[in-house]
């Protein structure tokens, strides 16, 4: 039976080079992927999904407004496809995760999500929520903090290396906009430029 997963991290943990491992892993067995990347991410180009360790693939990209059931449909009608992944997961709205659920239940194909689960300020995103609510199988990507400790958040800095206290909620970046951190190291940053973790000012 088919099932909805989400891979979830902070930043750097090497979701997209696992993800890109997986496409290999099928096509080795001659196995057809679809992957997926929202349209606006485009530190590597759009329509690329790229991985740190400088290996990228294709992939097909879509919008927040776009129905991923008939999208994944239509491509499913033209060729067999075996496993869908979604590259930055975090940034599906609410509704395009139900409809990652009805590829699943409807059409019996694995989805495997890859994402952040918050956002730099310590607040759920709205695809990772649903996620974390409805999905069949989670996974956790481990990476670490400069002290040692598990790294759960993300800290976005500026071109100074301070940390960031408010903005939008979406801001694409790599390693010269976010760092990985433990939750204390995290909320120590945010309290050095006069900011507190939500529910905590």
């Amino acid at each position: 039976m088919a099932a909805l997963y989400f891979t979830y991290s902070a930043m750097n943990a090497g979701k997209s080079t696992s993800l890109l491992q997986v496409a290999h892993n099928y096509e080795e067995r001659d196995q057809q992927v679809l992957l997926l990347t929202p349209a606006f991410d485009n530190r590597a180009g759009v329509g690329k999904i790229h991985s740190r360790l400088g290996i990228d693939r294709e992939a097909r990209i879509f919008a927040r407004n776009d129905d991923l059931f008939a999208l994944i449909g239509n491509s499913a009608q033209q060729q067999r496809i075996d496993c869908v992944l979604m590259d930055e997961a975090q940034f599906l709205s609410a509704e395009q995760v139900w409809q990652l659920t009805r590829v699943v239940d409807e059409l019996n194909i694995p989805v495997m999500c890859y994402g952040l689960r918050t956002d730099a300020f310590g607040q759920a995103f709205e695809g990772s929520a649903v996620l974390l609510a409805v999905a069949d199988k989670l996974s956790e990507m481990k990476t670490i903090c400069h002290c040692g400790r598990k790294a759960i958040m993300s800290l976005r800095v500026d071109e100074h290396g301070n940390a960031v206290k408010h903005g939008e909620q979406i801001a694409i970046g790599g390693n010269e906009r976010y760092i990985s951190c433990c939750r204390k190291h995290w909320a120590e940053a945010l309290a050095e430029v006069g900011a507190h973790p939500a529910g905590l000012e």
